[in-house]
């Protein structure tokens, strides 16, 4: 006999204007939510509350699962700087405010890991344990925070090209608050422009740490984010690796013309792949 599993329910990352415009999709089967009003650092020194309360209103009968973008402009979660790490683990703390205010129970924040590192961390001696001590010491205040509150903290590859190095980034910390975000569309500009492997490979590397996705389509070349059908990314296989997981992650649509978020989530509901 074999097992019919659900397909997946597609979520979306939104800003409250994109939230008010597809809140009845989101509100049909409670997908789950991420939003994009927060990683701003004049938002998150200015006071967002206000802000918070609105979307809290619009959130009126939501049961989903509910998570923020983290703020990430201007720095990296490695820095070896200690003022800039500093700056950081307040940026941090103030994103883990406004899930705490909203009831956010993850937050992306993005890989440390750049094509120079890719290049160098192996030639460079220590390299790699240099990098977690200094990532340790940015945001070890903040998952710790973060497991207090029953949050996860998903770290998102960027110009990532090693699949398994930002995985045994979130595996150092032996916290159940970090956890794995893989960006489709980063992936496939790294296939395409640096020489990374494939998108379903980063699927495959993260395993069950994954528990986020980011979904957005591109040609390989840039961080488009289109629609997913409208670039090169070969979603079916990508759904093949995510159907091996355990870890139930949160597939949001990252599409940067919100109008028409709603065409990639139904390209890829056509393929048969997703809700």
């Amino acid at each position: 006999m074999t097992i019919q599993h659900a397909l997946p329910i597609l979520g979306a990352a939104l800003p409250l204007a994109g939230l008010r415009q597809h809140k009845a999709w989101i509100l049909e089967k409670q997908r789950d939510l991420e939003l994009q009003d927060f990683f701003w650092a004049d938002v998150l020194n200015g006071d967002w509350k206000p802000l918070a309360a609105e979307i809290r209103r619009e959130l009126d009968g939501y049961q989903g699962r509910l998570g923020i973008h983290g703020p990430f402009w201007g720095f990296s979660i490695g820095t070896q700087d200690p003022d800039v790490r500093a700056v950081v683990s307040k940026r941090l703390m103030q994103g883990l405010d406004v899930c705490e205010t909203v009831g956010a129970t993850q937050m992306v924040i993005h890989s440390p890991y750049t094509t120079w590192d890719y290049n160098n961390l192996d030639y460079n001696p220590g390299g790699r344990e240099s990098m977690i001590e200094r990532v340790h010491a940015c945001i070890g205040a903040a998952v710790k925070r973060a497991e207090d509150m029953g949050c996860v903290l998903v770290i998102e590859n960027i110009e990532d090209i090693d699949t398994h190095i930002r995985v045994d980034l979130a595996r150092s910390f032996g916290s159940g608050a970090v956890r794995v975000s893989i960006d489709t569309g980063h992936a496939n500009y790294a296939h395409g422009s640096t020489n990374g492997p494939p998108v379903d490979y980063y699927v495959h590397a993260a395993g069950d740490m994954l528990a986020h996705v980011h979904l957005q389509d591109t040609d390989g070349h840039a961080d488009r984010h289109w629609n997913p059908g409208e670039g090169n990314i070969q979603w079916r296989e990508v759904f093949r690796a995510l159907a091996r997981l355990t870890s139930n992650p949160r597939l949001i649509l990252e599409v940067r013309n919100k109008d028409t978020m709603r065409a990639g989530a139904d390209y890829l509901i056509g393929l048969g792949l997703a809700q």
